[in-house]
């Protein structure tokens, strides 16, 4: 609900989660995605079926026009790329709203690596990660494996060339 395929592009508008069928271990996961001005989407990584938001029953790697007036309050794990809430990303690597960006999300083991068109904004191991920087919760967090997908907030954002590769 809330997404449909056009002309090759995957558009989210507004829409709520989609999922992967399959669950993910290990994987690079590679997707362009474009956001008008103030954007919000995210991607969560293994998450399991059902049981609540995905940032907190798995992960949320935050999609964010984060260099919009309207975000200049949000704290450094809220950036685009981080961690939702565990890991802030690195700031400054999203072309300005409207045009295409590259991003790579690799889960290995307890470590988690996410690139921004071409730049690493995220390298971090969670395996030692016990309390987390916005002092919530996250049971999800340790998950060894689960679904892979996009999880929309209530703005248009449109996805291309997604592409899912499993690891060993």
């Amino acid at each position: 609900k809330g997404y449909d395929a056009q002309d090759g592009i995957l558009v989210c508008q507004p829409g709520g989660g989609l999922f992967t069928e399959k669950e993910y271990a290990n994987f690079i996961f590679r997707f362009e995605f474009k956001l008008p001005p103030g954007a919000n989407n995210g991607v969560g990584i293994r998450t399991p079926a059902e049981g609540g938001d995905p940032a907190y029953i798995g992960m949320e790697i935050q999609i964010l026009d984060d260099g919009h007036p309207k975000y200049d309050w949000i704290k450094p794990y809220q950036a685009h790329g981080s961690i939702y809430g565990v890991v802030p990303a690195k700031r400054g690597v999203l072309k300005p709203a409207g045009e295409w960006n590259t991003e790579e999300i690799v889960a290995q083991g307890s470590k988690i690596k996410v690139t921004v068109n071409g730049t690493v904004v995220v390298d971090a191991d969670i395996a030692g990660i016990k309390e987390t920087v916005d002092g919530r919760p996250h049971p999800g967090l340790h998950n060894e494996k689960g679904h892979i997908g996009f999880l929309g907030h209530g703005d248009r954002v449109e996805f291309r060339n997604i592409r899912i590769k499993p690891l060993p």
